[in-house]
Protein backbone atom coordinates (compact mmCIF):
# COMPACT_ATOMS: atom_id res chain seq x y z
CA UNK A 1 0.00 0.00 0.00
CA UNK A 2 1.41 3.35 -0.88
CA UNK A 3 2.28 5.57 2.03
CA UNK A 4 0.11 7.90 1.27
CA UNK A 5 -2.85 5.68 2.53
CA UNK A 6 -1.10 5.55 5.81
CA UNK A 7 -0.30 8.86 6.16
CA UNK A 8 -4.26 9.71 5.75
CA UNK A 9 -5.04 7.36 8.00
CA UNK A 10 -2.88 8.70 10.89
CA UNK A 11 -4.14 12.16 10.06
CA UNK A 12 -7.40 10.90 10.88
CA UNK A 13 -6.98 9.40 13.79
CA UNK A 14 -4.63 12.48 15.15
CA UNK A 15 -7.87 14.91 14.40
CA UNK A 16 -10.71 12.42 15.77
CA UNK A 17 -8.35 10.87 18.64
CA UNK A 18 -5.70 13.02 19.42
CA UNK A 19 -2.03 12.43 18.66
CA UNK A 20 -1.43 10.24 21.70
CA UNK A 21 -3.74 7.73 20.49
CA UNK A 22 -1.34 8.06 17.02
CA UNK A 23 1.83 7.48 18.96
CA UNK A 24 -0.29 4.76 21.16
CA UNK A 25 -1.10 2.38 18.12
CA UNK A 26 2.03 2.89 16.48
CA UNK A 27 4.44 1.95 19.30
CA UNK A 28 1.69 -1.15 20.04
CA UNK A 29 1.57 -2.27 16.68
CA UNK A 30 5.19 -2.72 16.36
CA UNK A 31 4.41 -2.01 12.66
CA UNK A 32 8.12 -2.29 10.87
CA UNK A 33 8.33 1.23 9.59
CA UNK A 34 7.76 2.49 13.22
CA UNK A 35 5.57 4.33 11.64
CA UNK A 36 7.20 6.15 9.27
CA UNK A 37 5.19 6.65 6.23
CA UNK A 38 6.43 8.53 2.75
CA UNK A 39 4.10 9.52 0.35
CA UNK A 40 5.65 7.58 -2.45
CA UNK A 41 6.76 4.79 -0.03
CA UNK A 42 5.46 1.18 -0.85
CA UNK A 43 4.32 -0.34 3.02
CA UNK A 44 2.42 -4.05 3.53
CA UNK A 45 -0.65 -3.87 4.08
CA UNK A 46 -0.26 -5.48 7.14
CA UNK A 47 0.44 -2.67 8.60
CA UNK A 48 -2.51 -0.88 7.97
CA UNK A 49 -4.28 -3.95 9.72
CA UNK A 50 -2.23 -3.82 12.67
CA UNK A 51 -3.03 -0.34 13.39
CA UNK A 52 -6.70 -0.26 12.96
CA UNK A 53 -6.84 -3.33 15.08
CA UNK A 54 -4.32 -1.00 17.65
CA UNK A 55 -7.07 1.34 17.29
CA UNK A 56 -9.75 -0.75 17.76
CA UNK A 57 -9.08 -1.58 21.57
CA UNK A 58 -8.68 1.72 22.53
CA UNK A 59 -11.95 2.94 20.45
CA UNK A 60 -13.98 0.01 21.32
CA UNK A 61 -15.27 -0.04 17.59
CA UNK A 62 -14.65 -2.96 15.26
CA UNK A 63 -12.04 -2.76 12.83
CA UNK A 64 -14.41 -3.04 9.60
CA UNK A 65 -16.47 -0.05 11.34
CA UNK A 66 -13.05 1.90 11.60
CA UNK A 67 -12.03 0.25 8.39
CA UNK A 68 -15.58 2.23 7.04
CA UNK A 69 -14.76 5.23 8.31
CA UNK A 70 -11.51 5.59 6.97
CA UNK A 71 -12.42 4.72 3.65
CA UNK A 72 -15.43 7.39 3.95
CA UNK A 73 -12.68 10.21 5.38
CA UNK A 74 -10.41 9.49 1.94
CA UNK A 75 -12.81 9.95 -0.28
CA UNK A 76 -13.44 13.65 0.75
CA UNK A 77 -9.38 14.07 1.20
CA UNK A 78 -9.40 12.41 -2.49
CA UNK A 79 -11.56 15.30 -3.72
CA UNK A 80 -9.95 18.10 -2.15
CA UNK A 81 -6.45 16.60 -3.61
CA UNK A 82 -7.64 15.35 -7.32
CA UNK A 83 -10.99 17.21 -8.19
CA UNK A 84 -10.20 17.01 -11.70
CA UNK A 85 -11.72 12.99 -11.36
CA UNK A 86 -14.67 14.87 -10.65
CA UNK A 87 -15.31 17.93 -13.39
CA UNK A 88 -17.99 17.39 -14.99
CA UNK A 89 -19.29 14.10 -12.49
CA UNK A 90 -22.81 14.07 -11.94
CA UNK A 91 -23.48 11.02 -9.76
CA UNK A 92 -21.87 8.56 -7.85
CA UNK A 93 -22.36 6.27 -10.08
CA UNK A 94 -20.73 8.33 -12.85
CA UNK A 95 -17.39 8.20 -10.65
CA UNK A 96 -17.83 4.60 -9.24
CA UNK A 97 -18.16 2.85 -12.98
CA UNK A 98 -14.72 5.78 -13.81
CA UNK A 99 -12.62 4.00 -11.26
CA UNK A 100 -10.91 1.52 -13.50
CA UNK A 101 -11.16 3.29 -16.91
CA UNK A 102 -9.65 6.84 -15.60
CA UNK A 103 -8.84 6.93 -11.80
CA UNK A 104 -7.20 3.86 -11.33
CA UNK A 105 -5.55 4.45 -15.19
CA UNK A 106 -3.77 7.80 -13.33
CA UNK A 107 -3.08 6.52 -10.23
CA UNK A 108 -0.50 3.62 -12.04
CA UNK A 109 1.14 6.83 -14.36
CA UNK A 110 2.18 8.19 -10.61
CA UNK A 111 3.03 5.30 -9.10
CA UNK A 112 3.42 2.26 -11.82
CA UNK A 113 4.15 -0.15 -8.93
CA UNK A 114 1.53 0.47 -7.14
CA UNK A 115 -1.11 -2.49 -6.48
CA UNK A 116 -4.84 -1.23 -6.87
CA UNK A 117 -7.84 -3.10 -6.02
CA UNK A 118 -9.77 -4.28 -9.41
CA UNK A 119 -13.95 -2.74 -9.45
CA UNK A 120 -16.13 -4.19 -12.50
CA UNK A 121 -19.35 -2.75 -12.90
CA UNK A 122 -21.51 -6.38 -13.48
CA UNK A 123 -24.89 -3.94 -13.53
CA UNK A 124 -26.01 -0.55 -13.75
CA UNK A 125 -29.49 1.24 -14.01
CA UNK A 126 -30.28 4.69 -12.98
CA UNK A 127 -30.60 4.01 -9.29
CA UNK A 128 -29.16 0.51 -8.59
CA UNK A 129 -25.47 -0.57 -9.53
CA UNK A 130 -23.61 -4.02 -8.99
CA UNK A 131 -19.88 -3.66 -8.58
CA UNK A 132 -17.52 -6.31 -7.66
CA UNK A 133 -14.40 -5.46 -5.53
CA UNK A 134 -11.04 -7.99 -6.19
CA UNK A 135 -8.00 -7.39 -3.87
CA UNK A 136 -5.98 -9.44 -1.93
CA UNK A 137 -5.32 -7.03 0.44
CA UNK A 138 -9.14 -7.63 1.82
CA UNK A 139 -10.44 -4.39 2.49
CA UNK A 140 -13.71 -4.31 1.33
CA UNK A 141 -14.95 -2.25 4.31
CA UNK A 142 -12.58 0.51 3.32
CA UNK A 143 -14.15 0.31 -0.43
CA UNK A 144 -17.24 0.54 0.99
CA UNK A 145 -16.39 3.31 2.78
CA UNK A 146 -15.24 5.04 -0.03
CA UNK A 147 -18.43 3.96 -1.84
CA UNK A 148 -20.47 6.34 0.83
CA UNK A 149 -18.11 8.73 0.94
CA UNK A 150 -18.74 9.04 -2.78
CA UNK A 151 -22.43 9.11 -2.38
CA UNK A 152 -22.24 11.61 0.69
CA UNK A 153 -20.49 14.00 -2.15
CA UNK A 154 -23.18 13.88 -4.75
CA UNK A 155 -26.01 14.63 -1.73
CA UNK A 156 -27.17 10.95 -2.60
CA UNK A 157 -28.46 9.04 -0.07
CA UNK A 158 -27.43 5.19 -0.97
CA UNK A 159 -27.76 1.76 0.47
CA UNK A 160 -25.05 -1.23 0.02
CA UNK A 161 -25.58 -4.64 0.70
CA UNK A 162 -22.44 -6.43 0.52
CA UNK A 163 -22.21 -10.20 -0.96
CA UNK A 164 -18.68 -12.26 -0.14
CA UNK A 165 -17.89 -13.82 -3.06
CA UNK A 166 -14.82 -15.20 -1.61
CA UNK A 167 -15.41 -15.87 2.00
CA UNK A 168 -11.76 -14.81 2.64
CA UNK A 169 -12.82 -11.44 1.68
CA UNK A 170 -11.20 -10.90 -1.57
CA UNK A 171 -13.72 -10.77 -3.92
CA UNK A 172 -16.87 -8.94 -3.05
CA UNK A 173 -20.29 -7.62 -4.30
CA UNK A 174 -21.41 -4.42 -3.75
CA UNK A 175 -24.86 -3.67 -4.70
CA UNK A 176 -25.63 0.08 -4.41
CA UNK A 177 -29.27 1.36 -4.55
CA UNK A 178 -30.23 5.18 -4.51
Amino acid sequence: MKGLVFREFLEMVEKEYGYETVDTIIEKSEVPSEGVYTSVGTYHHSEMFALVTELSKITKLDTEKLLFTFGEYVFGVFTKAYPVFFEGKKSSFEILADVEGTIHVEVLKLYPEAELPTFSIEEETTDMMVMIYRSQRKLANFAEGLIHGCAKHFDEKITISKEYIEQDGTVVSFRITK
